[in-house]
């Protein structure tokens, strides 16, 4: 069977004169001449994103999508009209989100974070902004300290909601936030805990690192946090300056900056701190 908004692997069939027929022993469907790539032959295997068109027809492309059916993503939109949002999603065809599908009026050059999945009534691929009812909450494949990659998706109450390997949702608390975050960032995470009701905790630090924060720490990354991610201060800062800036002395500030840097945090710059 073919997969509907995933890549297939299909065999050539047959060339015509608007394309070449590509199936899979059960069904076929169309790969138009503009995407036909040179030497291909009938007998060929070839990879492509099946779609359908505006006329429910399946159609191929070997233009590859930022998205593929139940992923999420990043994209910009293109342009809002009457039915929704258009987004550029590597097709020709843009990706539309209908108004149903929209947190609130999209408008021309945002960013957002949707899912790909199909429309109930007409089996086509559209957006939805609305992410958290396609992500899993049962059958959580995580253990304390396990590496993740996250896509902040929005803001709450508590902190920051992130999709967890494109499949799961976690939270990371505002207080241990100690860089800067947008929706849309892609980050590596780590799990903190696995909650009896199957909430998931994430830290953006190793776990073990909130053991060996102290005051002085805490107090440098809040206050790179309010300054843009960056201090102007290095192992040569007078004393003075140090205590000024920071209210620590000289030697709890370099024994905090080594912990932060051992740890990943920061780097360290001719000219100052930055906050990775």
């Amino acid at each position: 069977m073919i997969s509907v908004g995933k890549k297939n692997t299909l065999t050539a069939l047959r060339l015509t004169s608007v394309g070449m027929f590509l199936g899979n022993g059960e069904d076929e469907l169309l790969l138009p001449n503009k995407y036909i790539p040179e030497g291909l032959e009938e007998g060929d295997e070839i990879e492509v994103f099946v779609y359908r068109d505006s006329e429910d027809r399946l159609i191929a492309t070997t233009l590859q999508p930022y998205l593929e059916l139940y992923e999420f993503g990043v994209l910009k939109v293109k342009s809002a009209g009457k039915f929704g949002a258009f987004l550029d999603w590597g097709l020709e065809k843009d990706l539309l989100v209908p108004f149903s599908e929209q947190l609130h009026p999209l408008q021309e050059g945002e960013s957002v974070v949707v899912a790909l999945v199909p429309d109930v009534e007409t089996d086509r691929l559209i957006g939805t902004c609305k992410v958290g009812q396609y992500l899993e909450y049962e059958r959580i494949p995580f253990a304390p300290g396990d590496e993740v990659d996250l896509l902040i998706y929005e803001r709450s109450d508590l902190g920051y909601n992130a999709i967890i390997n494109n499949h799961y949702r976690g939270l990371i608390y505002y207080n241990e936030v100690f860089q800067p975050l947008t929706i849309g960032d892609k980050v590596k995470g780590y799990i903190k805990q696995v909650r009896v009701d199957k909430s998931i905790d994430l830290s953006l630090q190793p776990q073990g690192y909130y053991h060996s924060i102290d005051v002085n720490t805490e107090k440098i990354l809040k206050t790179l946090q309010d300054q843009s991610g960056f201090l102007p201060l290095t192992d040569n800062s007078d004393p003075a300056v140090i205590y000024s800036t920071l209210q620590m002395s000289k030697k709890a500030f370099k024994k905090a900056i080594g912990a932060l840097y051992r740890e990943r945090v920061i780097r360290l710059e001719d000219d100052g701190i930055y906050m990775n």
